[in-house]
């Protein structure tokens, strides 16, 4: 693991609580809309977000 400051390290924090929640809430859109080209987008939009966490979950590794 990288030498991160505490600042940092909450910034990281705060940043994966985000993303997770991010990612929750557009899987979450994706499971009841009923219109495809949404469920397409929104299940995109969980994609990305699930990338960012697991990136940023990788600097405390």
């Amino acid at each position: 693991m990288s030498n991160l400051s505490t600042k940092e390290l909450s910034a990281l924090e705060d940043q994966l609580g985000f993303e997770r929640m991010l990612c929750c809430k557009y899987q979450e859109a994706a499971q009841t809309t009923t219109e495809a080209e949404l469920k397409n987008t929104y299940t995109q939009y969980a994609a990305q977000h699930k990338q960012n966490y697991e990136t940023l979950l990788s600097f405390l590794k």
